[in-house]
């Protein structure tokens, strides 16, 4: 996007990350990051399951991340400010990129965190363009969160 924002844009962003401050969405999206490591829908259940705990966290972070994903879709948030300043939405789709397609089928909702989806993938390629291989580097840090946390787990049991 080659314009500046408009001051609406500006404010909105704003207002999104203000959303983000929110005590119970801070809780949500601190333990989504520490603990949703799922390859399948088999396992992501078992982490989050509905009607507890662990799955409102889940929620919580897929409706807040798709619902600003679609205000950045609709062209309601300013791309470009909006990829120079936040990237998290782009790890809760790393997290949920392997199986997303189960939880489709599953729940026979196509169109389940496709606005998530259509930003991530926009995102990548608009990393890539101003920070070559800031992406692979991301995810090599995920994978080994993830590895240490399945060691962690394993030792627990």
């Amino acid at each position: 996007m080659a314009t500046k924002p408009t001051h609406e844009q500006a404010q909105l962003h704003l207002q999104v990350f203000e959303q983000r401050r929110e005590p119970r969405l801070r809780q949500a999206r601190d333990w989504f990051f520490q603990n949703y490591f799922a390859n399948t829908m088999e396992e992501a259940m078992k982490i989050g399951p509905m009607g507890t705990e662990e799955g409102t966290n889940v929620m919580m972070v897929f409706g807040y991340w798709e619902q600003t994903c679609a205000l950045l879709n609709y062209g309601l948030l300013h791309e470009d400010l909006f990829f120079e300043t936040t990237g998290e939405f782009f790890g809760v789709w790393e997290r949920v990129k392997s199986h997303i397609e189960q939880g489709r089928k599953m729940w026979n909702n196509k169109s389940f965190l496709s606005h998530l989806e259509k930003a991530a993938q926009r995102f990548e390629a608009w990393n890539e363009t101003r920070n070559p291989g800031h992406i692979a580097a991301m995810r090599k840090m995920m994978n080994e969160m993830e590895e240490k946390q399945r060691k962690e787990r394993a030792k627990a049991a």
